[in-house]
């Protein structure tokens, strides 16, 4: 006997993924979607001096993990390595997602690109995004 676990979204999920890849909007661009395996569940916070990311990715190695930003998009890349077949062969339900994943966010304007840092402590990986240094206002009177 097969035991099978239920997901009623599974299918509409998976035909949002198309939809997007289809339209090329989504996770960028159709390669990348196609290659994703899973997604990891994210929190965002927004901090009087930063924006702080903490990305769910137990059992992936921070090694395995690629941040990065360009034009305004910091994009979050890995791998969970999959068990040998050895080890696999004899469970009889298996739900942990194993393979690439990949997400993408657009950034305000105020982040600062260059002090971006990231670390990875118990399958949580948390980017740290500073804002920018606010330039002081400064008033110009006007002559009459």
């Amino acid at each position: 006997m097969m035991l099978t676990r239920y997901e009623p979204w599974s299918l509409l999920n998976q035909l949002s993924r198309e939809l997007d890849r289809l339209h090329g909007s989504g996770y960028g661009n159709e390669e990348t979607a196609a290659a994703a395996d899973w997604v990891p569940a994210v929190d965002i916070r927004e901090e009087k001096d930063a924006y702080v990311l903490h990305a769910d990715v137990p059992g992936v190695d921070p090694k395995d993990i690629e941040v990065h930003m360009e034009n305004g998009v910091l994009t979050i890349s890995g791998e969970r390595k999959a068990e040998t077949k050895e080890e696999r062969e004899n469970y009889k339900r298996v739900e942990r997602i194993r393979g690439s994943f990949f997400r993408r966010f657009s950034l305000p304007d105020t982040a600062d690109a260059e002090r971006i840092s990231a670390r990875s402590v118990n399958g949580v990986l948390e980017v740290r995004i500073p804002k920018q240094e606010k330039v002081q206002l400064r008033r110009i009177s006007v002559e009459g």
